[in-house]
């Protein structure tokens, strides 16, 4: 039972506020703090408490499946948690506070208004990660029994299918949330990569997963990335980094989550309805680090060409001296992109240096004619096109997003 002191305390607190003796609006924050994602869910709502001027956030460190709740006695104004099952749900709603849940897990219970990651779209990049480096042979490796992993996995299948693709599966039992069991059988993981074509293109759901694959690899006898590149759909830059081989992966918008979870629960509190649909947050863009540094191509002029764009691609840079480079004419060459990649090599320089653009953007802070220059534009109004064309933003746009709507 609650001490008469915490019940009493609490009483005080709301009618203090309800005579308006507070300024303040106390928010809980129930997610975890050990992860990249859980750590920038915080940092998005923080700089959504900035802009409020009087949010008092409440937050301690969590590990990923520790038990979440309000401490008991705690007043305050409203919460944004992970809720991960029915139970977690019930307790919230018996706060009779506004809500708002920034998981994807499907459970039982109460509803919230929700903000989530749109995993749809990383199953997509990734995807397109692998088609865009020559990749023709792709596999899963899927956690059983989770419907969001089961849901990735069945869109990256179905974008590769779209292109004429066929995607191999191998799935294992998973513990604490979404994280492969410790003693998952390598050998038979290995044994599986053995039987898929070579060189394969690998996408699974997180860091956890793709630790286990890159094992199984040294088990195998399976060079990575040469033979199996391995992309994590989700970026943890600690377990990804710290890896024998480091781990390509998917950047979430983590930060814009929780930025937009604060927004929705600061109109909340303030009387405002809630939004008939969940809010799904693309994903930012790629990582790419060693796991997939490579290109999978049995051409050796193509491969050469195109470590050549990735070199060249600042400078003023022509499908003409690409062709000189290669020793073929500009036709043959031609021919042959279009064959391997499905794109023309003006359209291959064109996406290196929109690539590098957009990680300008995201991680420094030139001015948007310092990117165009340095990532081979020429101006800021052709680099401002491309972006337009090809991702329907502005510069300015994309790089605002990764943090705030």
């Amino acid at each position: 039972m609650q001490s008469q002191e915490k019940i009493t305390g609490r009483k005080k607190g709301d009618k203090a506020r309800k005579q308006g003796k507070s300024s303040f609006v106390r928010v809980a924050v129930l997610v975890d703090t050990s992860t990249s994602w859980g750590r920038g869910i915080v940092r998005g709502i923080h700089r959504y408490s900035i802009s409020e001027g009087n949010w008092q956030v409440f937050i301690e460190a969590r590990g990923l499946e520790e038990r979440l709740e309000v401490p008991r006695g705690w007043v305050g104004d409203g919460v944004i948690a992970r809720i991960t099952d029915r139970e977690m749900a019930l307790r919230l709603r018996a706060l009779r506070l506004p809500v708002v849940n920034i998981s994807i897990i499907q459970y039982p219970g109460p509803q919230f208004p929700r903000v989530y990651n749109d995993h749809g779209r990383v199953a997509e990049m990734a995807a397109r990660h692998f088609l865009d480096r020559g990749f023709r042979h792709f596999a899963y490796f899927s956690l059983l029994g989770l419907e969001y992993v089961a849901h990735q996995k069945n869109v990256f299948a179905e974008h590769l299918r779209a292109k004429g693709y066929d995607c191999s599966v191998f799935e294992v039992g998973a513990h604490r949330g979404a994280e492969p069991d410790w003693s998952t059988d390598i050998d038979r993981l290995a044994d599986w990569i053995g039987t898929l074509p070579k060189p394969v293109g690998i996408f699974t759901w997180n860091a956890g997963c793709a630790r286990e694959i890159l094992y199984a690899c040294q088990a195998g006898g399976f060079y990575v990335p040469e033979d199996v590149a391995v992309l994590s759909g989700s970026d943890d830059d600690c377990l990804c980094e710290v890896s024998h081989i480091t781990i390509s992966a998917v950047m979430p918008a983590a930060e814009r989550n929780g930025f937009e979870a604060a927004r929705i629960l600061g109109r909340l509190m303030a009387g405002q309805p809630a939004p008939r649909e969940p809010l799904e947050i693309a994903p930012i863009r790629i990582v790419a680090r060693q796991s997939t540094d490579t290109l999978a191509m049995r051409d050796p002029i193509l491969t050469r060409t195109l470590a050549f764009i990735r070199e060249k691609a600042r400078q003023n840079l022509r499908v003409e001296q690409l062709a000189r480079q290669a020793g073929i004419s500009r036709r043959v060459l031609e021919r042959r992109f279009a064959v391997h990649l499905g794109r023309s090599p003006a359209e291959e320089i064109r996406r290196v240096r929109l690539e590098r653009a957009k990680e300008l953007l995201l991680q420094t802070s030139l001015s948007i004619p310092e990117v165009a220059e340095s990532s081979g534009f020429g101006s800021p109004e052709y680099m401002s096109y491309v972006f337009r064309e090809t991702l329907q933003l502005t510069p300015l746009r994309y790089r605002k997003m990764a943090y705030r709507p």
